[in-house]
């Protein structure tokens, strides 16, 4: 990624600094971050990079290198929401939400580079956000910690692009560190950093991307729907949350809409597999959590009925070339899944989900071999 070549190309002069926000894998909990519940993501190497300077006209000046033909341009003193749209807009939702809630940002010029796929729900929308986040921050002498800005980042997705997303992704793009993954509890937003060293144990995390591309922010395939299910469900039990059921059966037969049984049982059996996968990590037992990424990929498929033939024969493929575990990760739909392998196995496994794919005459999958990497910053100049 060159953001600062890309800068100066657009603008003719040197940024004022370069930030850079990574993408995310989410381990396991999955649709539990908007119902109040658990997750355990980790940052990706792969992420977006933001060259920034600060302006003091009433302007924002916005390229990317991932879209070359657009250059957007916008006035942060009359920003509502819709009034950018594309993909400009998670760049004016972060002006937006900022100036709403009391900062003092004005203008900036800012030119994009990723290395990061879109659509593959890795969470490009919220490096996005945070890149931008972090550099406007900075620039601005704001002072705002980064588990501060997380709730800024999502309103702009949330409230300005209008992507019904829960704390989550923005959260591991800030807080997440190398050689962590972040055990976050969405509705305190109290995180605790578990250590991930599969190397160590012989183990690899395979990210598969199945190449199908799904978006949220127009609803596609059912996310908001999803999201409305879990509210009518918990206001049909009492509780402010699904992440507030303690009593799984009773809640069950509480409920007369089999739809919303499923979607219950999900979650609450969701958060229950966060909390042991992290007892599990934190004991050094990687091996076993395969057993849980497997019973998580089967709640999401059958319960919340969120993935994609794609994603299942992703997964099937990688358990029979050998995985201890394989899931969906994301909001589903398409994206991508991760597979826990031996580091032996991942030829193996690769071949077998590559050959799945080629008999059913679909894109050929990429994979990546990832690690836990560090959360949003300020790059040092080269």
């Amino acid at each position: 990624m060159d953001a600062t070549g890309l800068f100066t190309e657009a603008y003719g002069t040197a940024p004022a600094g370069v930030w850079q926000a990574p993408g995310r894998v989410n381990l396991i909990g999955e649709h539990t971050d908007y119902n109040d519940g658990f997750v355990l993501p980790m940052a990706l190497p792969m992420g977006v990079r933001a060259a920034v300077t600060r302006l003091a006209e009433d302007r924002v000046e916005v390229v990317s290198r991932q879209r070359p033909d657009e250059r957007v341009t916008f006035a942060p003193s009359g920003l509502a929401p819709g009034s950018v749209p594309g993909w400009a807009a998670y760049v004016a939702g972060v002006f937006w939400a900022l100036r709403n809630a009391g900062h003092k940002v004005g203008g900036a010029r800012v030119a994009i580079d990723a290395d990061l796929p879109r659509g593959a729900g890795l969470s490009s929308s919220a490096a996005l956000e945070c890149a931008v986040a972090v550099a406007i921050n900075d620039l601005y002498e704001l002072g705002l910690p980064v588990d501060g800005l997380a709730p800024l980042a999502r309103e702009a997705e949330n409230a300005y692009v209008g992507a019904p997303t829960g704390i989550m992704d923005q959260s591991a793009s800030l807080r997440c560190r190398e050689g962590r993954a972040l055990y976050l509890d969405c509705r305190s937003l109290a995180a605790g950093q578990v250590p991930f060293d599969l190397a160590a144990a012989g183990m690899r995390l395979l990210v598969i991307d199945t190449r199908v591309k799904h978006r949220l922010a127009d609803g596609d395939g059912g996310y908001a729907q999803r999201r409305a299910e879990c509210e009518r469900a918990a206001g049909i039990l009492g509780v402010p949350a699904l992440r507030d059921v303690e009593d799984l059966d009773a809640a069950l037969r509480t409920l007369d809409d089999p739809v919303l049984r499923r979607r219950v049982r999900h979650v609450v059996t969701e958060n229950h597999r966060v909390n042991a996968t992290v007892g599990l990590m934190r004991a050094g037992a990687f091996a076993e959590v395969g057993a849980l990424f497997n019973a998580s990929h089967i709640s999401l498929r059958d319960d919340f009925q969120v993935s994609a033939p794609e994603l299942d024969v992703a997964v099937e493929a990688a358990i029979r070339g050998g995985a201890r575990g394989a899931r969906m990760t994301g909001g589903g739909f398409g994206g991508c899944a991760v597979a826990l392998l031996a580091a032996e196995r991942a030829d193996p496994v690769r071949e077998a989900v590559t050959s799945a794919y080629a008999s059913r005459r679909w894109k050929t999958p990429r994979f990546w071999e990832v690690t836990p990497a560090a959360g949003a910053r300020r790059l040092d100049p080269a």
